[in-house]
């Protein structure tokens, strides 16, 4: 284990026994995360109800401490040579990001990209980290013989809102020129307006400039989603409201009385705008990667 002052963020390298994850409820059926906690810290980050249930903090002690599982790309090697794996594909970063700062020290991620491309298994990757760029020439490389994507995380253009609610990220505008590099790179690349905030951060014009800055850095696709609050979460999170914006605390303790989350209807309304918003742009044209023949066997396989 390794300390840093100035995050005061303790990493620990601990092995796993297992890579891949099966999801439910989820529109994919494989998970990886090469690491555990993430220090972005976000105020909303979902993944501090998992850590509630699991008894372990999920207040502002939340991202002090990471689990870096040094072994995983090893262990996935193993999986996705099993006989039963059918190439399906997997999604890295569903509960922590796989390029937090952790990742510029133990490559953990692009070890596990280099994996998933040997196997020619399908993969996305969701993030907030430019660090991403880094692995341009991986991602590029493995888009050639597999469907390769990734999601960038930009809930807001508004600074103060990203100030207060993700205080370990990188600044809007930052994102946005990763989702530029990264489609001038060929790569498929979608930005996520998630979470949407009720009163601070779901104003349709702001909403609009949004998607319409994702599809001219060249995104291919804007999705949303409204703001999840589940225990574990809300408490934190209200806690932060109460703080940065104490007039709008009675409008969430309101809405979110009796559940986790908003009305199917409310949140599907969230979600059409910013996609009407979205399909009213172009997307900054991305060059195509040449694509390499398949394996007959594989090809037979499909």
């Amino acid at each position: 284990m390794f300390y840093t002052p100035a995050m005061r963020v303790a990493y620990r390298e601990e092995p796993c026994r297992t890579a891949l994850n099966r999801v439910k409820g989820m529109p994919f059926r494989w998970s990886l995360n090469p690491y555990t906690g993430c220090a972005h810290r976000c105020t909303f980050c979902y993944v501090r109800a998992f850590e509630a249930r699991a008894d372990r903090p999920s207040d502002d002690r939340y991202g002090r401490s990471i689990r870096v599982k040094v072994n995983v790309a090893e262990v996935l090697r193993r999986e996705l040579a099993r006989k039963t794996w059918r190439r399906e594909a997997v999604t890295i970063g569903a509960a922590t990001d796989p390029y937090q700062p952790a990742e510029a020290r133990f490559r953990v991620t692009r070890a596990c990209i280099v994996e998933l491309a040997a196997s020619r298994t399908p993969f996305s990757l969701i993030t907030r980290g430019p660090l991403v760029l880094r692995d341009v020439d991986l991602l590029t490389e493995a888009a050639r013989s597999v469907a390769v994507s990734v999601h960038v995380s930009l809930p807001t253009l508004d600074r103060r809102v990203w100030r207060a609610t993700e205080p370990g990220t990188a600044p809007p505008g930052r994102r946005l020129d990763v989702v530029r590099r990264l489609s001038d790179a060929g790569l498929d690349v979608a930005v996520a307006l998630a979470p949407i905030l009720p009163g601070i951060t779901d104003d349709p014009a702001r909403l609009a400039a949004t998607a319409r800055a994702a599809r001219g850095a060249g995104a291919r696709a804007v999705w949303a989603e409204l703001l999840h609050l589940g225990p574990g979460i809300r408490e934190h999170f209200l806690a932060e409201l109460a703080r940065e914006w104490p007039e709008e605390l009675g409008r969430y303790e309101r809405l979110y009385a009796d559940r986790d989350y908003l009305p199917a209807e409310t949140r599907r309304a969230a979600r059409d705008a910013v996609r009407r918003a979205a399909a009213g742009v172009s997307a900054r044209p991305r060059p195509a990667i040449a694509q390499l023949p398949q394996p007959l066997q594989l090809s037979l396989a499909i």
